[in-house]
């Protein structure tokens, strides 16, 4: 959102150049293509690595159609880990991608836009048409020799809560596909424009909302438990506004086609603007709030939101150090949500001198924080409903989850920070494998294995491939980035407090 570019032709990102053509050979496990490519010395955990991501595939009608959540055998109960979940299934299949092997991403693509087909029913309410499933399992019937996908939209899921971010991620995944091979066929079938315009026309329909941001439930991200995210959390507007910009230039200019862009242009200049005046906090915006007026009418009110001073928590105030900044949490009437999300605040030169600024909170011993701080005591009871994994510094609330890796190491490449990553991959290095590929850690610094966490996690696998390919390889990273306007001067480099103390320097 700091770096904003908007077209309405299939403008700066028209997939003239291909950032990463990959090598259309299947690697072995222990030499992976892209190791070859670029002649570097691999680390002794990236074979590993391999054999477990391959280890992990799932196959309809013996071709691979995605990676199941994580192989861990040693579990009590396989829960829903045995599936294949679209958020998940990103990383392994950028990492795929990187490899030159794009053929299990089109398996996975075509696949779920053939579920988002299905007609889907919670207790008797139909959901709308453009839900994509949170995942799906292929169960093999060796009698009779026959695979049946069964898909889950949320009428199994914790909460019972259809996920939002399913389709936004189907749409930055369609994108990357597109960036990575040069192949448009695939985004111009009729299959998945329509796909995609059924997303859209569920995020973009009109309704009572004041805001352009996107109205959310609690549990309908990767925070899939009640952890108080209700409203506007920052995770799915940063996916809302991906998902519009890499779906402008995958529409076709067909009369339906062009009225969507239509509506993506308008929505993306209004989200922008929205959140940059309002999620955005630094040491001067932070001060300005601690100094705000309540009660206020009319236009001319600063304070829009009736935020109460009194309700700003103690701990930003020593957090927010004079250099750095982030986007909060959530904002809506009377009420923000100060607390840090990794998955939103990875995208500007400010986040990362954040991050620089306060590694020990953010990153610890083990990479990366999905949300900090904690909450604790009777506000954990009031947030989570007394939730028994989502304790203090375990799981969604405050736990340490390796897979966040590759999104903090995109973001260091992008804003020119790579010594950042690297050095959150040594601490990936001297741990993950020898814990077993664990889901999340826990702790106020990760240093524990997560109390509940699943070994052999695929996101976890994944996220350090990705990671290390990007950096052997930055122009991969044209897979997920997207591309500045040359003309549009970013509006978040660096925090407001940080550039006034260098002019006074």
């Amino acid at each position: 959102m700091s770096e904003l570019s908007i077209s309405n032709s299939r403008g700066p990102d028209n997939f003239d150049s291909i950032y990463s053509p990959g090598e259309a050979v299947r690697s072995g496990f222990s030499t992976p293509a892209s190791s070859a490519r670029y002649s570097f010395e691999p680390h002794p955990m990236i074979g590993d690595a391999w054999e477990a991501l391959r280890r992990s595939l799932v196959f309809f009608r013996d071709q691979p159609v995605g990676t199941i959540a994580a192989y861990d055998h040693a579990a009590e109960e396989v829960l829903n880990y045995d599936q294949v979940f679209v958020r998940d299934f990103v990383p392994s299949a950028l990492a795929f991608l990187m490899n030159g092997e794009p053929d299990i991403v089109k398996n996975f693509l075509m696949k779920t836009l053939y579920l988002q087909g299905w007609e889907k029913r919670v207790d008797r309410f139909q959901l709308g048409e453009g839900a994509m499933p949170a995942s799906f399992k292929v169960l093999h019937d060796p009698v009779r020799k026959m695979d049946t996908l069964i898909a889950d939209f949320g009428e199994s899921a914790i909460g019972r809560v259809a996920p939002v971010d399913s389709g936004f991620w189907w749409i930055i995944l369609l994108r990357a596909y597109t960036k990575s091979t040069g192949d448009l066929s695939l985004a111009e079938t009729p299959e998945c424009q329509k796909g995609m315009r059924l997303i859209l026309t569920l995020c973009l329909s009109e309704g009572f909302d004041t805001f352009p941001t996107l109205l959310c439930a609690d549990g309908c991200s990767m925070i899939d438990r009640r952890m108080g995210i209700y409203g506007y959390p920052i995770e799915i507007q940063a996916l809302f506004f991906m998902a519009l910009r890499s779906a402008l230039p995958l529409l076709k200019h067909d009369a339906e086609g062009k009225e969507f862009v239509e509506r993506i242009v308008k929505r993306l200049h209004a989200l922008s603007f929205h959140m940059r005046s309002y999620f955005w906090l630094d040491f001067q915006q932070l001060n300005d709030i601690y100094r705000y007026k309540t009660e206020e009418y009319s236009h001319t009110a600063v304070n829009k939101f009736n935020v109460i001073p009194d309700s700003i928590p103690d701990w930003v105030f020593d957090f927010m150090p004079t250099r750095g900044g982030y986007f909060i949490g959530n904002i809506s009437p009377a009420r923000m949500d100060f607390r840090w999300f990794a998955l939103g605040n990875c995208q500007s030169m400010a986040i990362m001198d954040l991050i620089e600024s306060r590694w020990e909170e953010l990153v610890g011993e083990m990479p990366l924080k999905i949300t900090y701080p904690a909450i604790e005591g009777h506000e954990w009871r009031i947030v989570t409903g007394c939730d028994p994994k989502n304790t203090r510094w375990s799981y969604h609330n405050g736990g340490s989850w390796p897979v966040l890796l590759w999104t903090l190491t995109a973001a260091c490449i992008k804003t020119g920070r790579p010594q950042i990553a690297r050095r959150a991959i040594e601490l990936i290095e001297n741990r993950l494998q020898k814990d077993g590929w664990p889901e999340y850690y826990d702790g106020k610094l990760g240093r524990y294995v997560g109390k509940q966490a699943r070994k052999f996690q695929t996101w976890s696998i994944a996220g350090y491939l990705v990671a290390k390919m990007l950096l052997e390889d930055p122009s991969h990273l044209g897979m997920i980035s997207l591309e500045e306007d040359k003309a549009m001067k970013p509006l978040i480099k660096r925090s407001t407090s940080w550039t006034c103390s260098m002019n006074r320097d």
